[in-house]
């Protein structure tokens, strides 16, 4: 009985060390909310032979398209944007204060090195904080918007602009991908890069596994999610799927200083997280349950209030209301620049959403009663 158990619990995995290459490619490059662009064309370039089809809109979401003639519409979809710096106030001596694109944390900000991107290219700079020595005897004062600030090693505001530097320029932290103890990916962006890796792998194993799928599937990677589901909600709109499948990121709620009363018992390494929420719809998210359980996937379980603050409030209230699902996967640290997922739930995540489109049939008509 213990043998049998152990096969059933035996993990696949699904990574392979070229789609590892171009997933650590695709996390360190800078794709912030509103300037997505060069991130969306490197996922198209890894995409693109997955798919019979591609296109982009207007605002850069870029979709992948597997038997684009067909009537039936499914969805896989992640969100691109990652959360970043404006500059919005240039100081007579040089220095410059931000504000938030996305959520961006404050509190992290002091003593990070940052990219400023100008037409003119990259310009380093880094978050200041005075020295521990200069606060001796003063009232500490905590890291808040209207403190934090970069230094580019200028000393007027005209040399910072001959830069190229000027207000509305974009801001990301210069933080790379890393492998900690063989057991987590490491990184800025994993909310939700992560997200699009998974998706296109979906399309990988599709395509290497010879599998025909009786409806088409959209291979969705969408804008401007982390300042209100923008894009989301404008591809929804132009497809006009009849199934939308999300997946994003949810708290690892191990780690201290996180109330699972209030947040919920998750953890990275237990597998995919399966939401319960009212964009969530009954028959699709059972569908997903009995597949997990049908091939031994483990999976998590989390309820939200309201909303589920990802693109699947977008897809579901959308064109008269599509049968949309959220698949979550388990981070440690969101909006830091030390993101971290386990190995095994990417691999996890990326099998439920594959083994799911099998389950899904061609007209399926997801209503309890007609």
């Amino acid at each position: 009985m213990a043998k049998k158990k152990e096969e059933k619990n035996k993990h696949t995995g699904v990574v392979t060390p070229t789609s590892l290459a171009f997933f650590e490619k695709y996390i360190n490059n800078p794709s912030p909310t509103g300037f997505e662009w060069a991130g969306q064309r490197m996922w198209l370039d890894y995409l693109e032979p997955y798919v019979d089809e591609y296109f982009t809109d207007n605002y850069g979401t870029a979709v992948g398209v597997i038997n684009p003639q067909a009537n039936y519409k499914v969805v896989i979809e992640a969100h691109a944007d990652e959360i970043s710096w404006f500059v919005n106030y240039i100081t007579s001596d040089g220095l410059i204060y931000v504000i938030r694109n996305g959520g961006s944390d404050h509190q992290i900000a002091p003593s990070k090195r940052v990219n400023i991107h100008t037409d003119q290219g990259i310009v380093k700079a880094v978050f200041g904080w005075p020295a521990i020595h200069t606060r001796h005897g003063e009232k500490e004062e905590a890291p808040q918007l209207k403190n934090i600030f970069l230094d580019c090693g200028c000393t007027s505001k005209e040399e910072v602009e001959k830069l190229g530097i000027h207000v509305g320029c974009v801001v990301t932290y210069e933080d790379e991908f890393m492998v900690l103890n063989d057991r987590y990916y490491v990184g800025r962006a994993l909310d939700n890069r992560a997200g699009g890796f998974m998706i296109a792998e979906v399309a990988r194993l599709l395509k290497e596994n010879n599998q025909t799928l009786p409806f088409g599937l959209y291979i969705v990677n969408s804008v401007q999610e982390e300042i209100g589901l923008r894009g989301a909600e404008m591809i929804a709109h132009r497809i006009k799927p009849n199934v939308a499948i999300v997946t994003d990121v949810t708290h690892d709620t191990t780690t201290p200083m996180i109330n699972k009363i209030t947040q919920g018992d998750l953890a990275c390494g237990r597998g995919p997280v399966v939401s319960y929420a009212p964009a969530v719809q009954t028959n699709l998210n059972k569908l997903l349950i009995r597949t997990a359980e049908q091939h031994g996937i483990p999976f998590q379980r989390q309820a939200s209030s309201r909303s589920t603050g990802t693109d699947t409030d977008s897809f579901a209230y959308s064109n008269g209301g599509v049968p949309s699902a959220l698949i979550s996967l388990p981070l440690r640290y969101m909006h830091t620049t030390v993101e971290m997922i386990h190995k095994e739930d990417v691999d996890n995540v990326i099998r439920l959403i594959y083994e799911s489109l099998l389950n899904i049939s061609d007209g399926q008509d997801f209503r309890t009663f007609q």
